[in-house]
């Protein structure tokens, strides 16, 4: 199956189970993988016979930035949700991960990583 990577979607948001990440706010970042069959727009070469990366990456920043809610698991399924609004996306997978979680004494990075498919 053919694929489309879109990584590095960075946006602030208000996700969190502390108090102060809701108020506060912090960095997230974002990679999807799409799975759809590109066999027709490799001969068309039409936008249409595809995913509009802009679309996808909007929607992505769209939903970091105003969702409210608790947890990051939470924030993935609703990303790979919308994604998958798309007829023409069969599976996604989606790498959600908190750069800078409020956890003392730890430096390091908290992923959240999903693949949901298509259900017709």
């Amino acid at each position: 199956m053919d694929s489309i990577e879109i990584t590095g979607i960075r946006c602030y948001g208000y996700i969190g189970y502390l108090p102060e990440e809701q108020v506060l706010g912090q960095w997230f970042e974002v990679d999807v993988t799409l799975w759809l069959d590109l066999t027709q727009v490799g001969q068309s070469d039409a936008l249409t016979d595809t995913i509009d990366y802009r679309t996808t990456i909007e929607s992505v920043k769209n939903l970091v930035k105003t969702a409210k809610f608790a947890l990051v698991e939470r924030l993935a399924e609703a990303i790979a949700a919308s994604i998958l609004e798309s007829v023409k996306v069969s599976q996604v997978r989606v790498r959600l991960t908190k750069p800078a979680a409020p956890i003392p004494d730890f430096g390091g990075k908290i992923t959240i990583d999903i693949t949901r498919v298509q259900h017709n």
